[in-house]
């Protein structure tokens, strides 16, 4: 174990960066560039700290422990080079926060709060990159980047697709793809990952534009239905309708990554098309009922009850059975479905039909 003070509290850890050790023992020390699940850069210097016996401000984030250290996370000399980074930041920012999607959930933003920055004494040339709404799922506002690297890190090490990089130098340096192009045009896969980590309203989710603000959104963490994985995710609800998916940054099975799927396919929830009712050939119905049914819309179809249309599904099967064997029927689920219910389906085919075929639109 290695004892240190932090902040005249004398602390014992078995090793770690200063920040790891800081937000272990309840001490917070502001940060952009940094992400849990991304590996420390000390490229943002919002976690400079004071370290007795060294001249400059070190980077909490990469700056290991050692004994006997000791660290001022928020002495006078650490507030105002924090407040001189933001006042750089704010220098080449936007400031439409009135109007921005991230408004209430911009890191950026809550530290401009903090340290009281509203205006920048460093007047000179700034960003004018057009709104990128090229591609299906992700707008990109390149004037709100600040180049933390965070979307590049998530891209190459947690994704390992490495779709995205830090193009050109100076001030004309910007995250994209190669050559700039559409993301649809790279190797690219939509996994939203660099959405998740953007401190910012850079990266923002396409459909969710103008649905609902963080302060406006209830979290509901469930599994997402796509495949037997079982990652998890927060569904943002707002008067009862989701709006948007964000990580779930605590699970164990996927720890916050997920697929094009599992953050962009949500939208088959509140789809018109969605059947409330169970459908039945006309053909069937009248066979059964002896009339002709209300038409549904879909042709050839009608509207069924529950009842009926169960019954009638249970006779075919009987016959099919009967006629030529339980391996002549075939039961295909849906991901869409809860484990419980696939579990269920296959139970029928394999104890009550008598069939192993069975399969899963997740495997096609």
């Amino acid at each position: 174990m290695t004892t240190l003070t932090i902040n005249g509290k004398t602390i014992e850890a078995p090793g770690g960066t200063i920040l790891d050790v800081s937000r272990a023992n309840g001490i917070r020390i502001p940060t952009l560039c940094h992400h849990p699940a991304l590996a420390p850069k000390g490229a943002c210097r919002l976690c400079l700290v004071e370290v007795k016996g060294l001249r400059v401000l070190q980077p909490a984030c990469t700056y290991p422990i050692s004994e006997g250290m000791d660290v001022q996370t928020e002495s006078p000399k650490v507030r105002a080079a924090r407040k001189f980074v933001l006042e750089l930041l704010l220098s080449d920012h936007p400031k439409d926060c009135m109007t921005c999607e991230m408004c209430g959930n911009c890191e950026l933003q809550d530290l401009m709060y903090e340290y009281g920055v509203k205006e920048t004494p460093f007047v000179g040339d700034q960003h004018e990159y057009p709104l990128d709404d090229r591609d299906p799922f992700i707008l990109r506002d390149m004037e709100k980047c600040i180049r933390c690297r965070r979307c590049i890190r998530a891209c190459d090490e947690i994704q390992a697709v490495n779709a995205i990089t830090m193009i050109n130098r100076g001030f004309r340096s910007k995250v994209a793809t190669s050559f700039d192009t559409r993301l649809q045009e790279s190797n690219c896969v939509f996994c939203g990952q660099c959405i998740s980590v953007c401190p910012t309203g850079a990266l923002t989710e396409k459909d969710s534009h103008g649905q609902g603000r963080a302060w406006q959104t209830t979290k509901v963490t469930t599994t997402c239905p796509y495949c037997g994985v079982g990652c998890n995710f927060d569904l943002n609800v707002r008067d009862g309708k989701v709006v948007k998916v964000t990580s779930h940054w605590n699970n164990q099975v996927n720890k916050g990554a997920l697929c094009v799927k599992g953050r962009f396919g949500w939208q088959f929830l509140h789809s018109p098309d969605r059947l409330t009712k169970p459908l039945m050939k006309s053909s069937l119905w009248k066979e059964r009922k002896g009339t002709e049914g209300a038409p549904s819309r879909y042709e050839g179809f009608v509207e069924a009850d529950w009842e009926t249309a169960l019954d009638t599904v249970a006779e075919k099967l009987l016959a099919v059975k009967s006629e030529d064997g339980p391996d002549a029927v075939g039961i295909l689920t849906s991901a869409k479905c809860t484990n419980e219910e696939n579990y269920l389906i296959q139970k029928l085919a394999r104890r009550e039909i008598g069939t192993n075929n069975v399969d899963h639109c997740a495997r096609l």
